[in-house]
C-alpha cells in the first residue's frame, strides 16, 4: 500500500498541482497586499479618507458602549459587527486574481495558438472507382486507369 502511494504522489499530474497550489498561495498573499496597501487607498482617499478595512455596522453592542472607532475595538469590546469593508477588499482581491489568471491563460492559449502548425494542404486523393491513394494532381488513375 505505501508502494502504491508513493507511486501515486509522485505521478506527474500530483507534483505539477502541489506546485500549483504552492504558487498560487504566495501570488494571494501578493494580490492580498496588492489590494490591502497599493489600491485600496487611493480609493478610500477618493471617497473621502475612508479605510475600507474598518468600515463596518454594529449589530449587537459589546461589554463597552459605542460608537467604536474602529472593528478592532468593536471587537476588542466584545461586539457583534458586520464587516463590510473587509468583504470588499476581499471581493477586489478575487477580481485581480481572477482577471490575472484569464490573462495568464489568454497568454498561454496564444502561445499554444503560435506552436500548432497550420494543417498543410493534401497531395494525394482517392481515386473514385479502385479506390487507391493516387496524387492530388492526377488526371487518370494509374491502378485503374480510369479518367478522373
Amino acid at each position: 500500500m505505501l508502494k502504491e502511494f508513493r507511486e501515486f504522489a509522485m505521478r506527474g499530474n500530483v507534483v505539477d498541482m502541489a506546485v500549483g497550489i504552492i504558487i498560487g498561495a504566495a501570488f494571494g498573499t501578493i494580490v492580498k497586499s496588492l489590494v490591502d496597501d497599493v489600491i485600496m487607498p487611493p480609493i478610500g482617499l477618493l471617497l473621502g479618507n475612508v479605510d475600507f478595512s474598518n468600515l463596518f455596522i454594529t449589530l449587537k453592542e459589546g461589554a463597552m458602549a459605542g460608537p467604536y472607532a474602529t472593528l478592532e475595538l468593536a471587537k476588542k469590546a466584545g461586539a457583534v459587527a458586520l464587516s463590510y469593508g473587509a468583504f470588499l477588499n476581499t471581493v477586489v482581491s478575487f477580481l485581480i486574481v481572477a482577471f490575472s489568471v484569464f490573462l495568464l491563460i489568454k497568454g498561454m492559449n496564444s502561445l499554444k495558438r503560435k506552436q500548432e502548425a497550420p494543417a498543410a494542404a493534401p497531395s494525394t486523393k482517392e481515386c473514385p472507382h479502385c479506390l487507391s491513394t493516387i496524387p492530388i494532381k492526377a488526371t487518370k488513375c494509374a491502378h485503374c486507369t480510369a479518367e478522373l
